[in-house]
């Protein structure tokens, strides 16, 4: 009787996943040896004992890691000398140089390799490394155009630092179309890895050692999820100094206070004392030219910004800072439409879109419980009864309770989940 119930289980998790968003991240049953919980749904399954295991189940980055010596927003000019050769990946980029590399991973079943590209730009002058990264899920194509168009506007003779773009971190999720690795689990839960885990936690490991642990920010690109959009926004934990210093070199992008989730590479970079932010834009399986030319150019105001360019640009008024944010959810299942846009500004009790229940024509509103803006919606399609609809900026005067300097702590609002568990 035990084993028919798992397979019923099993079976009903599996078309509760096709209903939400047509694939479901399955545990291959590695007897949780670095498992880190991958789920399609949202973030109300992101419970405590979740994140206390995760944090157990994969290799941290040393305790004692701390922020360097030289705040951020001062490096360029902090830096002395001259401008020195860079080792990456085995292979040496000279001053005032670009060079193509290629990062392996791992192997397919075939025993072929699983290369991707790094492109690196090592500037004519001396100054910090500034890293972008992006598909990370491989169905989030907004990011790799954003790192292409960066790192070819950018002219090496006039850097001061470094610049290193990964446009597919998770090829073989890419290759598929699919957020996932082949194996089903979320890359983005994993970091910075295992090298003797799964095969997740392996690639984790790979990458965020033989890259990621070159460079002094880092800038992790994304976009919506399972037909969600965001607003192009930059998430951030605003208690470190240094990731403040990052945020504000965006130019005009909405900033939205979170803690990384465990196992995401902002938590495990900014443990490992590199201070990362996540920019949002958009949503999945497409290239939406608006949201990447919108990203290209926080990212471009952030390398002016930082001293990395001989010249100044500086891109619009700031945007407003989100201190608190929540999901709306739908309370019946049905076709949802909506009647507000991303960046709609909203009061308490407006509209925010109708779900109608196609069998029996009955509609319900869906209305906004606070004053705010809209950061992240879904597209219109069918729900079922908790799905995340609406992601609403919440107006407040509130600021981070503390400042810190050191590790990230993950931890889950009481208020209704700032990102939909899929997102980041």
């Amino acid at each position: 009787m035990p084993q028919v119930r798992a397979l019923v289980i099993t079976f009903w998790i599996l078309i509760a996943g096709l209903a939400q968003g047509g694939e479901v991240s399955v545990d291959p049953g590695d007897n949780g040896a670095d498992i880190v919980e991958d789920t399609t749904e949202d973030a109300d399954s992101r419970s405590s004992e979740v994140a206390v295991a995760a944090e157990h189940l994969v290799d941290p980055a040393p305790a004692e890691a701390e922020s360097p010596d030289v705040p951020l927003a001062d490096a360029v000019t902090a830096a002395a000398g001259a401008a020195e050769p860079m080792m990456l990946l085995g292979t040496e980029v000279a001053p005032g140089t670009a060079q193509r590399l290629s990062w392996s991973a791992t192997e397919l079943f075939e025993g072929v390799p699983v290369s991707t590209p790094v492109l690196v730009i090592n500037g004519a002058y001396p100054g910090p490394t500034l890293c972008l990264t992006a598909a990370v899920h491989g169905d989030e194509l907004n990011g790799i155009e954003m790192v292409r168009r960066v790192m070819h506007d950018l002219s090496p003779g006039k850097v001061s630092g470094a610049v290193i773009g990964i446009p597919i971190v998770n090829v073989q999720g890419f290759r598929r179309g699919s957020r996932y690795l082949p194996d089903r689990r979320d890359l983005n839960r994993y970091f910075p890895g295992n090298p003797n885990g799964s095969a997740a936690a392996r690639i984790a490991h790979s990458f965020f050692a033989n890259v990621v642990s070159h460079c002094d920010a880092l800038v992790d690109l994304h976009t919506g999820s399972f037909e969600r959009a965001n607003l192009p926004q930059i998430r951030a934990d605003l208690r470190n100094p240094d990731v403040v210093t990052l945020t504000q070199g965006f130019g005009s992008m909405v900033i939205l206070h979170s803690t990384p989730a465990v196992g995401t590479l902002r938590y495990a970079a900014t443990r490992a004392g590199i201070p990362a932010v996540t920019l949002e834009a958009g949503g999945p399986s497409q290239l939406e030219l608006n949201e990447v030319k919108h990203g290209v150019k926080g990212i471009e105001t952030l390398v002016n910004t930082l001293g990395m360019m001989r010249k100044h640009r500086l891109w619009g008024d700031p945007e407003p800072v989100y201190y608190r944010s929540s999901w709306v959810r739908a309370d019946n299942g049905g076709i949802l439409l909506s009647d507000v846009s991303l960046g709609s500004s909203v009061r308490k009790g407006d509209l925010l879109g109708t779900i109608t229940d196609p069998m029996n024509n009955a509609r319900t509103e869906v209305r906004s419980p606070y004053a705010g803006r809209i950061i992240g919606m879904a597209r219109n399609q069918v729900v079922m009864p908790g799905f995340a609809a609406f992601h609403v900026g919440i107006e407040t005067d509130e600021t981070p309770a503390e400042d810190v300097t050191g590790p990230a702590v993950s931890h889950t609002h009481d208020s209704g989940d700032y990102i939909d568990g899929m997102s980041e």
